[in-house]
């Protein structure tokens, strides 16, 4: 039976994953703010929650958290508009989390088996595929994770050569996150992103670990 560890879980696509998962007849845990009090801006708390789950190993461990809109901060129009603190905080949770995540959570891959590690991330995050400009701090933040992973990737050949960790971009999905955006942009429901994202994980190869795919499988450019 599949393992899986959902951290979101109870976000649109946190929890369209772990309903879709347990459908299949995985064993899902699910970790979230909301329900749990972890927190990705919190070292101790991703270190504590991790070490609750030390005696267990999973297939898949999905990090479905992020922010378009931390502390009130809308995204940037120009870069007038660019705020220190406003950019620090779009760090702290989509950028810094995700590294804390990879390094408290990912020793929890199984190491015997293929197993995945996938983040979301976003689009606008790439910096080859930027023609619009805009959102500074996001996109930042974004590209920053994405380099993580990668980067993240390199080490986790050499620590567990069964790892696969990954960079999603989830498609304009219709959740609180984009509701103020999605106006603009083709959207599709958490349900549908979630087994899209899953079906794009079911495919993936030691070849594509430290690799950025969107929910249709296709190849986000750095």
């Amino acid at each position: 039976m599949t393992r899986a560890l959902i951290i979101g879980a109870s976000g649109g696509i946190g929890a369209a994953l772990c309903q879709q998962l347990g459908a299949d007849g995985a064993d899902v845990v699910g970790l979230s703010r909301r329900d749990d009090g972890l927190d990705l801006t919190d070292q101790q708390s991703l270190r504590d929650h991790a070490g609750r789950l030390s005696d267990q190993r999973f297939d898949l461990i999905f990090n479905a958290t992020g922010a378009l809109v931390v502390n009130g901060h809308q995204p940037e129009k120009t870069m007038d508009a660019v705020d220190a603190q406003a950019m620090a905080a779009q760090f702290a949770l989509n950028a810094t989390g995700v590294a804390l995540v990879i390094r408290h959570f990912a020793p929890l891959l199984a190491d015997d088996r293929r197993s995945v590690l996938a983040s979301l991330s976003a689009r606008v995050g790439s910096i080859g595929d930027n023609g619009l400009g805009g959102w500074v701090s996001y996109r930042a933040a974004k590209a920053a994770q994405n380099q993580i992973i990668r980067t993240a990737a390199i080490e986790y050949k050499r620590r567990n050569r069964h790892a696969i960790l990954v960079a999603l971009h989830p498609g304009t999905v219709e959740t609180p996150l984009t509701a103020k955006y999605a106006a603009r942009y083709p959207t599709i429901t958490p349900e549908r992103s979630a087994e899209a994202l899953l079906s794009v994980i079911g495919k993936l190869t030691l070849d594509d670990s430290g690799s950025f795919y969107d929910w249709k499988g296709e190849r986000v450019p750095w």
